[in-house]
């Protein structure tokens, strides 16, 4: 199988194939944005911690016009105001049905599962797995999501995982070195 060396190391031609694809990235939140740690306040407020680098490869990427849309099991306020600052426009929270979340906005934009890429790291996200046509999961991703992933990335979530995962569908698309802007 032939590869193509990229930042991240040697990629099989095929799956930067399957990238050019790609006209709509789902991402769960914790885990995936966010070490998947919840800091608590003693007055019960929660903080995350998001990389930056994360937030400049989601408006390179959502600037070649690939959509974006985060899909959580949980509420945060935190989410809502990171994900908006970033241009995020399909921000799902609180979801225990992920399969059907990603099957609503896939009608909502006229995409289908082939052009859908999806990025989880534990259990919940299997169900966005199975409406997309390429799945990736993060370094420290639970074993039973790393089998069902195309790709596994380099970065750890919360560490740059998103960020190399946008990297790659701009590198499958010739723009990876034709975005420029500051890092969010």
């Amino acid at each position: 199988m032939a590869t193509i060396n990229t930042i991240y190391g040697p990629l099989p031609q095929n799956i930067l194939k399957q990238l050019t694809k790609i006209k709509l990235l789902v991402c769960d939140v914790d885990g995936v944005f966010s070490d998947g740690r919840i800091y608590m306040g003693q007055q019960g407020e929660e903080l995350k911690a998001f990389h930056t680098r994360d937030g400049y490869g989601v408006k390179a990427l959502q600037s070649t016009g690939v959509n974006l849309a985060v899909i959580t099991g949980r509420r945060s306020a935190i989410v809502e105001q990171r994900m908006s600052s970033l241009g995020v426009k399909h921000i799902i929270q609180g979801c225990e049905d992920k399969e059907t979340a990603i099957m609503q906005l896939q009608k909502e934009l006229k995409l289908t599962y082939k052009t859908t890429a999806s990025v989880g790291d534990d259990m919940p996200d299997l169900g966005m797995f199975a409406q997309s046509g390429f799945c990736f999961t993060v370094q420290d991703g639970h074993p039973s999501v790393k089998q069902q992933a195309h790709y596994i990335t380099q970065n750890k979530g919360g560490f740059g995982a998103v960020r190399e995962i946008c990297d790659l569908i701009l590198l499958a698309n010739g723009k990876l070195n034709t975005i420029h802007g500051a890092s969010l």
